[in-house]
């Protein structure tokens, strides 16, 4: 189901957001059988609480939203969307008590919230509809919930159906969309064309190891988007244990955020160039896997050795960012689920990022807050170089230790990109363990629009 407004018609009610404490002076101008109702209810204003206030006919005529207090809105992303279950099945339209400040991103959360993974079995809400309020920017809130329902989809379908092959077919139809160039170079090919670690970590799956590559635009500044499309990880010869295999269908996060990101690009019709790079495989065990203390040569010539199987991401990632460097674009963006270590310092609900320029991070930091896409930036600390250079190679893809796990591999993917002075990596979760008002459970986009928001002050449109 889109995740779109309804249509603008005199059936729509009007819905009050009161915040608690605020009920009485809402009721000073209400009619007296209105006052007589909400006295008589439960209703005063706290998160959550809906109520439905009927007409002289009995039928519905206006509803409440609760809206909280100032502390109790900051402990959700959408605390308007609490509310929602409480409102049935009609259409309304906001007419007062929403701060202009919040309409966008509340609207934006109740959007979200009609999100349903159908794929297997209908779990669209049965919930209600929102006429876009006056002075937003509907269309680009409805792009917004097409790349967020594209970002979902793709998380949340399994790998027995997201494999590199239906990895390929998304990219495929989001270029056939929005009349997009694409080439995919697939199995020995990867060799021949030198992308000799996509190659060997992807060689043992049934689906042969894929880089897909997406051009959209032909004029304004170069933008490179390159997202993990790990689509399952079992984490190779050093086999992952059940309770760490058992959310591996999204290892392909980054890859789902990067479509979205693009698919928003395109459908905005941003004046840049861009383009996709998506390493597409799966992390398997068979006869052909790569091992534990193999030494890999790259792309760009450095040579990795493998100390765990199970960190495979950067490998296929680093090949992908050396074609991306060459180009030398005026931005490079990499996304990724790549480190459990990055979920350790910052949690499943912020998206930390590295940045090579501290205008890179200031403007996605400052697009965060508007965008309901909180961020954490992290940082290249140059003296854990040295963690990542092993001796024996030019780069070790696992240091011992295991202190600081999301800065190494950060600073192990950037190693691979020397030409481009504008880079920034996210290390994300996608994932949303329990469902909360605006986001249900399942995967979930992070990052995106933060970028997004950033790209007019990064790229000049």
């Amino acid at each position: 189901m889109p995740l779109t407004f309804a249509a603008d018609t005199d059936d729509a009610l009007p819905l009050h957001v009161i915040e608690e404490g605020g009920r009485d002076a809402w009721l000073e101008d209400a009619p007296d059988r209105v006052k007589a109702w909400v006295s008589a209810s439960a209703f005063t204003g706290g998160i959550g609480q809906a109520l439905l206030v009927p007409g002289e006919t009995g039928a519905p005529e206006a509803a409440l939203a609760g809206y909280g207090t100032a502390a109790q809105r900051a402990r959700l992303r959408f605390p308007l969307a609490a509310a929602l279950p409480g409102l049935g099945t009609q259409t309304y339209r906001i007419a007062s008590g929403l701060p202009a400040d919040a309409v966008e991103r509340e609207t934006l959360g109740w959007l979200f919230s009609g999100y349903g993974f159908s794929r297997y079995r209908d779990q669209t809400p049965k919930g209600p509809s929102l006429v876009a309020p006056e002075g937003i920017d509907a269309e680009r809130l409805e792009v917004l919930g097409a790349a967020e329902t594209l970002i979902r989809d793709l998380v949340n379908t399994p790998a027995s159906d997201m494999g590199p092959e239906a990895l390929e077919r998304a990219a495929r139809e989001q270029a056939d969309l929005f009349g997009a160039s694409i080439e995919v170079t697939t199995g020995a090919a990867l060799l021949e064309k030198n992308f000799p670690m996509i190659h060997a970590v992807g060689r043992a799956a049934a689906q042969e190891p894929r880089l897909i590559d997406m051009s959209w635009g032909s004029e304004g500044p170069r933008l490179t988007l390159v997202g993990k499309g790990v689509c399952f990880d079992t984490g190779g010869l050093n086999l992952k244990p059940g309770s760490s295999m058992g959310l591996m269908k999204k290892d392909m996060g980054g890859s789902a955020n990067v479509l979205g990101l693009a698919h928003a690009i395109m459908a905005l019709g941003l004046k840049l160039r861009l383009r996709v790079l998506i390493p597409a495989v799966e992390n398997s065990v068979s006869a052909d896997s790569f091992r534990p203390q193999d030494i890999l040569t790259s792309r760009k010539g450095l040579t990795v050795e493998i100390n765990n199987t199970d960190a495979e991401g950067r490998l296929v990632l680093a090949d992908a960012l050396a074609l991306a460097d060459e180009a030398k674009p005026d931005l490079i963006l990499s996304m990724a689920t790549l480190t459990g270590a990055a979920r350790v310092a910052v949690g499943p609900d912020l998206a930390p990022f590295y940045a090579t320029e501290d205008r890179i991070a200031e403007a996605i930091t400052a697009a965060s807050g508007p965008a309901a896409d909180p961020v954490w930036r992290m940082p290249y600390h140059e003296p854990y170089e040295a963690m990542i250079e092993p001796g024996i190679a030019d780069l070790d893809n696992a240091p011992s230790g295991g202190f600081a796990g999301s800065i190494t591999a950060a600073l192990f993917l950037r190693r691979f990109v020397t030409e481009t002075p504008a880079y920034a990596h996210f290390d994300i979760f996608s994932w949303q363990q329990t469902s909360v008002p605006g986001r249900s459970k399942g995967g979930f986009g992070q990052g995106p629009r933060a970028i997004l928001g950033a790209l007019p002050d990064l790229l000049g449109l």
